[in-house]
């Protein structure tokens, strides 16, 4: 288990270009429907989580996988290996950072993955909301989240996405207590209710 955690993280880091989002799809692929070491529900449960704290959402998520399947070693070895793969190529590639830079061919080859790259996001995005709870609360929050984005990026307004994630938990936090507040008066008075009907 331990050295199949490595592998399947080391080949995630090794060809997965694009960073964490383009990463979603192919984790989804490998760890959820090769793998089966989580559900669709836990990896968009995980996915949150990972872009709710600290650090790159591909280590999160290889964090989590390995701590699940194997401890903190399962933990330690599945980080290392999504990290090592581009800590190796990057370091290579500094060496002789400029003469590849200008190379034309590598030019026109990071024109194509920016592409890939483009269309695996969006992959990544579309499975997200197909799996989203078809809920008045996330797709409010969806929706207001894509427009706020939408009038920022055309009017150029300068907003983080870390305020964005910290609104949308506080949303939730709210609606959640609202929700539980409610149920709670409702049982009360139902109870009272039966008990009034017992002492009749």
């Amino acid at each position: 288990m331990l050295l199949s955690l490595f592998w399947t993280f080391f080949k995630l880091g090794l060809f997965t270009f694009g960073g964490g989002y383009a990463m979603i799809a192919n984790i989804r692929e490998l760890v959820v429907d090769k793998k089966k070491w989580l559900d669709e529900d836990e990896l968009m449960q995980v996915i949150a989580i990972a872009e709710s704290t600290p650090g790159p959402i591909a280590i999160n998520l290889a964090t989590y996988v390995g701590y699940k399947k194997g401890r903190f070693l399962g933990s330690l070895l599945s980080t290392l290996g999504v990290v090592l793969p581009s800590l190796i190529i990057i370091f290579t590639i500094s060496l002789f950072l400029d003469a590849f830079m200008s190379n034309v061919y590598v030019q026109y080859a990071f024109v194509g993955i920016k592409c890939a790259v483009a269309f695996l996001i969006l992959k990544a995005g579309l499975n997200m909301f197909k799996k989203l709870p078809k809920k008045p609360l996330p797709l409010v929050c969806f929706g207001v989240v894509f427009a706020v984005m939408i009038v920022f990026e055309l009017f150029a307004v300068e907003f983080s996405s870390i305020f964005l994630i910290l609104i949308g938990g506080a949303i939730g936090i709210f609606v959640y207590a609202l929700y539980k507040t409610d149920k709670t008066n409702k049982t009360d008075k139902t109870e009272k209710t039966d008990k009034g009907d017992l002492q009749k």
